[in-house]
């Protein structure tokens, strides 16, 4: 193949193809949903890969071990909140003696774009101590791509790929090289390397350990983490990692002598490097993009008398995203006067589109709770989390995916009511169900209200993981009673209706759920496009 012009999360998806890859898992999340799109769309058309969504990313990740089992290479995606919900099998991962390359795409979101939480999932991979790579451009996310599932069977663990939102959704060209070979499905020959017995875990888990200096040997070696010393500058010197190097190269050009300079790609970090840097400079200049991650390990590794500096004395920022001026003071350099608007124009929130299904429901719901001189109304995460802001003001609460039912619950069982769940039809299948199923072993006093729009808007439109036919299905098997299980026709011809069911269901004491039923309107469009198309 020539040259291609790809995003971020197109070229990761690609090195997981040349890879030879032979199947890939994940849960939609902005900026991590393009990898799987590509790997979807991909697969349409060459059979040799089976890509699919997952209900949640703990079930990717589990299905991702499976293909690992049997000797195949596989990748999962996620974002960075997502790696939360995956925590208890990838954890337990970093002790498996794992068999087919299985490599975990993770895309971090600093400057929270589209997520709750800006953490940082370096941590993770330090928590397991396993591998990580965080590329800086798009090359370097197919390269290293590949790179992780040679490094996952060299060393037989999972190996982590760290994107941020500005490279995962950004393009530039990337120039592919021959694609491998899938491997041939075979079954571990060690099975009790897959079998986290406690006697056995031990024995994993001392091996995991004995294994950090040959990580730690590997990331000393590669090419993706270099070391430029200049003998003739101590002042200080510089260490960048991922997208921090391409703000630093461009700051760096104004700098009247070039400081020695460390780039970090591949964790753990490279710690005879940093000792080198640190013997030739009085001080160090971090520059990462989100938390204090190397900073931090500086601080353990390095002797008093060498300053850093970085994000934990102010000289970066240390929150949102790193750009080429908000890293110039931390290199001496004076702000640039950047362009200014000649007026102050106005903020434009996110908002429902017009026309939403949303809309309609939470303006039935409202009215319902004039009904009641007190209510409680927990919703979630997904575009529905926009009904906390005017003119609905509707939701009191969004945690994480599920919560909403959960912390329902709490207050129910407080003796708080009435108390409404808002929840949407992918997010109850992601980790909604679990909740229903606590609060129905108890009978509690509240209404679950399932925002079925027939598809994963807030991401792009994927498909669910379930058609919504099943959805009442799924609910009367879990044991709501089926008098108690209400579907709504979320249209304004309906209110009074809605309004109506609302109240009712508010009214009875005990679990009940309703099932606000109507397709996004986005999708509902292009549907309706692609069908005038044929």
């Amino acid at each position: 193949m020539g040259e291609m012009v790809l995003l971020g999360d197109e070229a990761l998806a690609l090195g997981a193809i040349d890879a030879g890859i032979s199947s890939a898992y994940g849960y939609p999340g902005t900026p991590s949903s393009e990898i799987m799109e590509y790997l979807l769309k991909y697969s349409e058309n060459n059979d040799d890969i089976f890509a699919s969504w997952s209900s949640n990313e703990k079930t990717a990740y589990e299905e991702a071990l499976g293909a690992s089992f049997v000797g195949c290479r596989v990748l999962v995606t996620m974002k960075h909140v997502g790696l939360n919900v995956a925590a208890d099998p990838f954890m337990n991962s970093a002790l498996l003696d794992i068999k087919g390359g299985l490599v975990l795409a993770v895309a971090d979101d600093p400057g929270m774009h589209s997520s709750q939480g800006e953490q940082d999932s370096r941590y993770f991979s330090a928590f397991a101590r396993i591998m990580c790579f965080e590329p800086r451009n798009q090359q370097e996310c197919y390269e290293m791509t590949r790179e992780a599932f040679e490094v996952s069977e060299r060393f037989h663990i999972p190996v982590m790929i760290r994107l941020v939102t500005r490279l995962a959704h950004s393009r530039a060209v990337v120039v592919p090289t021959p694609a491998r070979e899938q491997n041939k499905m075979e079954k571990t020959d060690n099975t009790k390397g897959w079998m986290l017995l406690p006697a056995l875990a031990r024995k994993n888990w001392a091996t995991l350990l004995e294994q950090q200096s040959d990580f730690e040997k590997y990331t000393t070696d590669t090419q993706y983490n270099p070391l430029t010393i200049n003998e003739d500058f101590s002042d200080f010197g510089v260490i960048t990692s991922g997208l921090g190097k391409n703000y630093y190269d461009e700051a760096k050009q104004e700098l009247a002598v070039l400081p020695s300079h460390l780039h970090v790609s591949a964790y753990p970090v490279p710690v005879e490097k940093i000792r080198k840097l640190a013997e030739k400079v009085k001080k160090i200049v971090v520059i990462e993009e989100g938390c204090t991650f190397i900073e931090d390990y500086l601080r353990g590794y390095l002797p008093q008398p060498v300053e850093i500096s970085g994000k934990q004395d102010g000289k970066v920022p240390l929150t949102g995203e790193l750009n080429p001026d908000n890293i110039r003071k931390a290199l001496g350099l004076s702000a640039k006067s950047g362009l200014k608007a000649e007026i102050e124009l106005p903020g434009r929130p996110p908002q429902l589109c017009q026309g939403c299904p949303h809309a309609d429901t939470y303006a039935a719901l409202n009215e319902a709770r004039e009904s009641f001189d007190n209510s409680i109304v927990t919703s979630d995460i997904g575009c529905y989390s926009l009904g906390a802001l005017p003119p609905y003001n509707a939701i009191e609460t969004i945690i994480c995916m599920g919560a909403s039912i959960g912390t329902a619950k709490g207050a129910a069982e407080a003796g708080f009511k009435p108390v409404v769940s808002v929840i949407g039809d992918s997010t109850f299948l992601h980790s909604g169900i679990t909740g229903l199923v606590d609060a129905v072993s108890c009978n509690t006093p509240m209404t679950v209200v399932i925002l079925d729009n027939l598809t994963v808007a807030m991401t792009g439109g994927q498909k669910t993981i379930m058609p919504s036919s099943r959805l009442k299905t799924l609910v009367e098997g879990i044991g709501i009673e089926p008098d108690h299980i209400r579907t709504i026709i979320p249209l304004r011809k309906h209110h009074a209706e809605n309004v109506d069911v609302f109240k009712s269901e508010m009214n009875y004491q005990g679990i009940s759920v309703i099932i606000a039923l109507r397709e996004c309107i986005e999708t509902a469009r292009k549907h309706k496009k692609a069908g005038g198309a044929k």
